[in-house]
């Protein structure tokens, strides 16, 4: 088995839930008070260590309690934490999340240090000596980092995975030297301007980051499975149905089950099925980290 390398974002979603979303301007009574551990990338360090990978994470966390807290959260997961960076200044990302009930919801997200997570703060070193076989990449840190990153990886044989999330454009560079990217539906519209409507959509779409040099492309399609497309195997492998109560960072789960099973030599079809195993669990369940199962439950 390969080591996990995850850089990304960690957060502390607050959320209260509430009869309704209150109006411009209005106070209301809330019910229930949540304190949660978020961010893309803790979830998807949570959820690789959870499923048996071993996993180093490297995020950027504020001076305070919530930066505190996270970093313990993530030992107690077997995370590694060594290079987790404490930023000076500004605090930890926060997600304000006010819920009613009927499960719509109003999310503000205060960034902080996640922002500042620059390219002097990961050691370039993580790369020598074979310590990690893949890298593991989203979005919600900034742009340059991750490109930086990938390229670095990349040319020292390590297997960049990239959940393009959230969406926005991403330059041909960082594309090359991606071994595989995983955009949902919206993600690959943004990336392609192709509307995945059917499997034939999905395959257009698949072909066009193939040609901007991605090696591999899996799809999530929520419900309906996965599209895969690599130079052994293209087709859909369907979805689990289960009876869902919150999806939150089902995409999360299902990143960090991939690279769990790519550490362990599967090929994308294993891994894909294993993938969607561990996100049809995670969606029974309440929460983003809290919900990741655990690798005898898969």
């Amino acid at each position: 088995m390969g080591n996990i390398l995850v850089i990304g974002s960690s957060n502390t979603d607050m959320v209260i839930k509430t009869r309704k979303l209150p109006a411009p301007g209005e106070t209301i009574l809330g019910g229930t008070f949540l304190l949660n551990p978020g961010g893309k990338g803790a979830n998807q360090a949570v959820a690789a260590s959870r499923l048996g990978g071993k996993v180093t994470f490297v995020t950027k966390r504020g001076n305070d309690l919530f930066g505190n807290q996270t970093v313990g959260i993530l030992m107690r997961e077997g995370v590694d934490t060594s290079y987790i960076v404490k930023d000076p200044v500004l605090p930890s990302g926060v997600a304000l999340i006010t819920v009613d009930e009927a499960g719509e919801n109003s999310i503000v997200v205060a960034p902080g240090s996640n922002g500042n997570l620059a390219v002097e703060d990961i050691p370039s070193a993580l790369f020598e000596n074979e310590k990690f076989e893949i890298l593991l990449l989203q979005l919600e840190i900034p742009l340059e980092t991750v490109e930086y990153e990938a390229v670095a990886a990349s040319e020292k044989g390590l297997k960049v995975i990239l959940n393009p999330a959230p969406a926005m454009a991403l330059s041909d560079n960082l594309l090359r030297h991606v071994w595989l990217i995983t955009p949902n539906e919206t993600e690959a519209e943004i990336l392609t301007g192709i509307k995945i409507t059917d499997i034939y959509s999905a395959g257009e779409a698949a072909s066009i980051l193939q040609q901007k040099g991605v090696k591999n492309v899996i799809i999530t399609l929520g419900a309906d499975g996965a599209y895969i497309k690599s130079e052994n195997y293209s087709g859909i492998i369907p979805g689990i149905v289960v009876n869902a109560i919150d999806t939150t960072a089902a995409g999360d789960i299902f990143n960090g089950a991939v690279a769990v099973a790519t550490s362990e030599g599967k090929d994308l079809r294993e891994s894909v099925i294993f993938a969607n195993k561990a996100a049809s669990i995670s969606v029974t369940r309440l929460g983003a980290q809290a919900s990741a199962p655990y690798r005898h439950e898969v």
